[in-house]
């Protein structure tokens, strides 16, 4: 429920309003500024009767907001989400690109990478170390010890790092990580979006296969819940009856979600390609739809790469890739 309260308001009024309504069960957030006073109840509102809300002197208007999602709605927070990432910035057309290999296979290989995506002009460093795979033969990561190489590249390179959680109980080794990573297996992992809720790190939330807008913004909804306002929602391609790549892309994505909610929405092409081919052209179509950042797959001998090589960039491609992108963005932005 949103109550938009008369410019002129005795503060005193209003505390005493927030405490009745809150002893009642429900949770509310102030939303001021020089231009609006908003206040946002959120629980189930069903039961409050707007009338008895409007009776109020301080009371301008009440609205109701149908969609379950409260804190990552737009409706509730007009104003674009930016998340500052150790001076990196995503959101109210700030550009994010984040590169590297999908697994962190040795300690020379990520610094190797780090130092290349760096000078091809990326802001941020990705690197699988807990890999969730199809099949339990496949490389499955170096676990912490390769969290332990990405802080190396960290301090090597002055970029921030991006990695995948899978586990609440590996949190404890996340403390230097800029950003966590959730994947799309993970996205209705309730008790680990509430785990990550607790911290105030940025959080990667990529879409399920299968799952509807709706229920991407609700899993964003979890962290928020916790106190953890900065997410960064990730389409990655979704499953469909196509073969021929490996995930579709959802384009539409990039206009809905900037509709409906005010999280900033970025775009992992290699995901979605699952061959390298394809990562160029799904990468200018994204940025030329709006998208606020892109999550690239990059390595330097793809071929030899223990994991999605061939969906992986080499540096070469990435910074013409970056270029063409940087292009697009000139023209429409």
């Amino acid at each position: 429920m949103l109550i938009k309260l008369v410019k002129d308001t005795n503060f005193n009024e209003i505390e005493k309003f927030i405490k009745n309504i809150e002893k009642k069960g429900f949770e509310v957030t102030k939303n001021f500024n020089d231009n609006i006073k908003i206040l946002i109840i959120t629980g189930n509102t069903e039961k409050i009767d707007t009338d008895y809300i409007e009776s109020f002197d301080f009371v301008e208007s009440v609205k109701r907001i149908k969609e379950p999602y409260k804190k990552a709605n737009r409706k509730l927070h007009p104003d674009d989400t930016i998340i500052d990432i150790s001076g990196v910035k995503i959101g109210g057309g700030n550009f994010l690109v984040i590169a590297g290999p999908c697994s962190v296979e040795s300690e020379k290989q990520i610094i190797r990478i780090a130092k290349k995506v760096k000078e091809k002009g990326a802001s941020l460093l990705r690197g699988g170390a807990f890999k969730p795979r199809t099949s339990p033969y496949s490389f499955q990561g170096l676990g912490k010890k390769a969290i332990d190489y990405l802080i190396k590249a960290k301090k090597e390179t002055g970029l921030g790092i991006v990695t995948e959680i899978m586990d609440k109980s590996d949190l404890k080794y996340f403390d230097d990580i800029d950003i966590i990573q959730i994947g799309a297996r993970n996205m209705q992992n309730f008790s680990l979006l509430k785990e990550v809720g607790k911290t105030k790190k940025p959080i990667l939330l990529k879409r399920g296969l299968s799952a509807t807008y709706e229920e991407w913004l609700m899993a964003a909804e979890y962290i928020m819940r916790e106190g953890n306002e900065n997410v960064i929602l990730c389409e990655r391609g979704i499953r469909t009856f196509e073969n021929e790549i490996r995930n579709n892309l959802d384009i539409s994505a990039i206009p809905v979600i900037k509709k409906l909610s005010h999280l900033p929405i970025i775009i992992d092409p290699s995901h979605a390609a699952g061959n390298y081919k394809y990562v160029q052209p799904l990468s200018l179509a994204a940025t030329a739809a709006g998208c606020d950042g892109l999550i690239i797959e990059v390595h330097d001998n793809p071929s030899c790469a223990l994991s999605d090589g061939a969906q992986s960039l080499t540096p070469e491609k990435f910074e013409e890739t970056l270029k063409k992108v940087n292009k697009i963005r000139e023209a429409i932005f």
